[in-house]
């Protein structure tokens, strides 16, 4: 029973540190797309994607217009 626990312990630990991170990526591409050079109806529209989709709007900025530049 000692090491079932230990395991599921050692789980959630994983899956905070994994939500903490997506979390950290999506805030990061919030500031990212605020601050970078990109015209004004774009950075809006990127801005409302991000908000609402969270880290899947965020993987899909990362690699449409932060990798692009």
């Amino acid at each position: 029973a000692g090491m079932g626990i230990l395991f599921f312990v050692f789980l959630f630990l994983v899956v905070i540190a994994a939500v903490i991170a997506g979390m950290v990526f999506w805030i990061m591409m919030i500031i990212d797309c605020a601050t970078r050079k990109l015209p004004d109806g774009e950075r809006i529209a990127w801005i409302l994607v991000l908000v609402f989709t969270g880290i899947i709007g965020a993987t899909m900025y990362y690699f449409v217009v932060k990798r692009r530049k």
